[in-house]
């Protein structure tokens, strides 16, 4: 198939998971366009404002570190081809392909309601996750500014937040982060996948390069900001051999963690990746996808919980053993550091002009 350059998905069908309707042709110039005009435009990133009337979810997953989470966006237009938030663009009746990193949505209130939220009676604090469903510092972040906002909130209510990101754009929020630090408020991962930026721009074809997250990792640890490097998703025959590399640089910028997550294809992300190693990698789409299988009880997904992030098998074996040697070597932490964050210093926001009682 022709590929789509820039972008990680190469199709853009709309799901019908939740048996949504799809439009029929209708006879009009509509359903003949390329034919009557010419070939279709480039595809460009629309953003749409959003104005949810909640912000923090909360969970109760055995398998991730945070019970509660914020994301600023929808979609990402890193167009990471693995992204497991792609699904979530189908209940929008929106392809989880092109749609999903192209069509974004922006929550311009998410500020105001974190702090309504917070400063509701009885609230209790626990690290917010940023980042867990799209990336808080994709482009449009540097327009937006919702990310900031947010941090902004967090950082008056003396409330603690972790950050996951592919972008070196959080550096731009350097001050709000340092001060954080100095308060054991803040701690945050950078996602470094591949060292080498050909390949990256294929996998991640939006976000900032290798080196650029690299360079993010040092200048945040050099701040004094906890930082955890994170080497996710480990995609078997593509990116797994960089695995060593990226813990031993890390390791050289004085990071003292570092974990590593599987590959993930749940729901519609399967037949997308699929897609993508047909255009992208012909010759190894079947050792790829057997691995995968293989670490995933013959599946292409596991989504249980307990299990869906632990891989099993020889081949998962195989990628924790040199996870773990890779680690000793450098002299880096195995695993994600237990960031002990400080919730005792919690302070109701101020909301609708409503000073503090203390």
């Amino acid at each position: 198939m022709e590929q789509v350059k820039g972008r990680g998905a190469q199709s853009g069908d709309v799901s019908t998971r939740f048996d949504l309707p799809s439009r029929e042709a209708d006879g009009d110039w509509r359903d003949e366009r390329e034919a009557i005009d010419g070939p279709v435009p480039k595809l460009r990133t629309e953003v749409t404002i959003e104005k949810p009337r909640s912000i923090l979810s909360f969970n109760q997953s055995p398998d991730i570190g945070f019970d509660r989470s914020v994301n600023a966006y929808r979609g990402c237009e890193h167009g990471c081809i693995y992204c497991f938030a792609r699904p979530s663009h189908a209940y929008l009746d929106l392809s989880p392909g092109l749609d999903f990193e192209s069509k974004l949505f922006a929550k311009p209130n998410a500020a105001k309601l974190l702090a309504q939220t917070l400063a509701k009676p009885g609230y209790q604090p626990r690290p917010i996750a940023m980042g867990t469903n799209t990336d808080p510092y994709q482009p449009i972040e540097s327009r937006y500014r919702i990310t900031r906002q947010m941090l902004e909130v967090c950082l008056d209510a003396r409330h603690p937040v972790t950050i996951t990101t592919k972008s070196d754009r959080v550096l731009a929020d350097l001050d709000i982060l340092g001060e954080m630090a100095r308060k054991n408020l803040i701690a945050v991962a950078i996602s470094v996948t591949s060292l080498d930026p050909k390949l990256s721009r294929l996998v991640e074809p939006r976000a900032p390069s290798p080196i650029k997250r690299i360079a993010a990792l040092e200048t945040l640890t050099q701040a004094g900001v906890p930082t955890h490097c994170s080497i996710a998703p480990v995609i078997p025959a593509i990116t797994d051999d960089a695995m060593e590399g990226i813990v031993a640089r890390a390791a050289e910028l004085g990071v003292t963690s570092a974990g590593w997550i599987p590959l993930r294809l749940p729901h519609e992300v399967a037949p997308l990746f699929r897609e993508w190693l047909e255009t992208h990698f012909p010759d190894r789409k079947d050792k790829v996808m057997s691995i995968v299988r293989s670490i995933r009880n013959g599946k292409d997904n596991d989504p249980d919980f307990f299990t869906r992030l632990k891989p099993t098998g020889v081949w998962a074996d195989l990628f924790r053993a040199r996870f773990r040697v890779a680690c000793r070597r450098a002299g880096i932490g195995d695993g994600k550091a237990k960031f002990a964050l400080d919730c005792s210093r919690f302070r109701a926001p101020m909301v609708d002009g409503q000073m503090r009682l203390l």
